[in-house]
């Protein structure tokens, strides 16, 4: 169906019918909408002009009631076209940052992240959700080689942005503990300062380099990292959990939830980690910074009936989604605001010139 234009009379009612619709989670009459849109008109003119929305595929007529309900076209078109400027008011920017925890951003990113997923979900009431900025470009600050048994090492990689990732090496042979600091010299000669992506592509040649007098255990464990560059660098196998989320039940308590088959299918979503990864991950380094998809609009079964508001962050040179994913019925705007103003805030948590996480 084309987008088909509204009047002002149409885009009034359509606005105050979907502020009740939000407000109420019940299907709005035409006697409240010419109350409430102040045009000054009967209810009669106001039931016609609803029923032009209808037709025009706003507005739908559910059989068992006497009002209507906004369409996915009429949240499109109030987002695109109505919805004020997203602004959030002083006391909900301070609630914002003392629910964010600004006093924890030493803490390591991932705690940060979980942090900032729940406070979406309170201030929201939707489900709130964090992705973990890609880390192909991400630079390889220093590493650090940990014995966890004769034959297991542990590799500590700090990132840009603050990131700290674990990966474990098996090695074929008994590595003594004090084989572990010359190698970890060699490597953080040859690799710190490279991103992910610069390592996995040129490390075998950089550890071919002459290298100083090791003892044989050393050179063992150097050719580990030699042979295995692609599986220890590979982004995918250091990321952990990709996708933090804040709690559901902030969610389930909504109407739209009430039935036993809604309430499955937000179970259902939740534990669907990759499809939320899958879904936040094209929405980094985009044109838009901040992102509105509206049911159908998502062309995935499982998002259909839920509308998810995003917005990049910045760890450095890196960027990742944060978000809130919730029905279709939502107060946009402050919604909005509250996901503009988490993403400006984290960014400013995880910028450079903030304490080394």
């Amino acid at each position: 169906m084309s987008e088909a234009a509204l009047s002002e009379r149409e885009g009034k009612v359509l606005e105050a019918v979907i502020r009740a619709y939000v407000e109420t989670a019940e299907p709005a009459g035409s006697r409240h909408i010419a109350r409430r849109c102040g045009l000054g008109v009967s209810a009669a003119t106001v039931r016609n002009t609803m029923a032009d929305l209808e037709e025009k595929g706003y507005l739908y007529h559910p059989h068992t009631s006497a009002g209507r309900i906004p369409t996915d076209r009429a949240y499109r078109f109030y987002v695109d076209s109505l919805m004020p400027t997203p602004r959030l008011s002083g006391p909900e920017q301070r609630r914002l940052r003392r629910e964010l925890g600004e006093a924890e951003s030493t803490g390591p990113l991932a705690r940060l992240l979980r942090q900032t997923a729940q406070a979406l979900g309170l201030l929201t009431g939707e489900l709130g959700l964090a992705s973990v900025p890609r880390l192909d470009d991400a630079t390889l600050q220093r590493l650090e080689l940990i014995s966890l048994s004769a034959e297991k090492v542990l590799v500590v990689l700090h990132l840009s942005g603050g990131v700290v990732r674990t990966v474990y090496v098996d090695v074929r042979t008994t590595v003594p503990p004090e084989a572990l600091p010359p190698v970890t010299a060699i490597l953080n000669e040859r690799l710190a300062g490279r991103t992910l992506r610069e390592i996995r592509e040129t490390l075998p040649e950089r550890l071919r380099e002459p290298t100083p007098p090791i003892d044989a255990s050393a050179g063992e464990l150097l050719n580990v990292f030699l042979q295995s560059a692609d599986e220890l660098f590979e982004t995918r196998e250091i990321t952990g959990d990709v996708v933090h989320l804040g709690p559901a039940s902030v969610l389930a308590a909504q109407p739209e939830f009430a039935s036993e088959s809604r309430l499955k299918s937000l179970i259902e979503l939740t534990e669907n980690r990759d499809l939320l990864a899958g879904v936040l991950a094209k929405r980094v380094n985009t044109s838009v910074p901040t992102s509105i998809t509206i049911g159908a609009e998502h062309q995935l079964p499982e998002l259909t009936a839920f509308t998810l508001v995003t917005s990049e962050y910045r760890a450095g040179k890196l960027t990742g989604v944060l978000g809130v994913i919730g029905p279709t019925r939502m107060p946009y705007a402050r919604v909005t605001a509250i996901v503009e103003s988490a993403s400006a805030l984290l960014s400013r948590l995880l910028s450079d010139d903030a304490p080394a996480r």
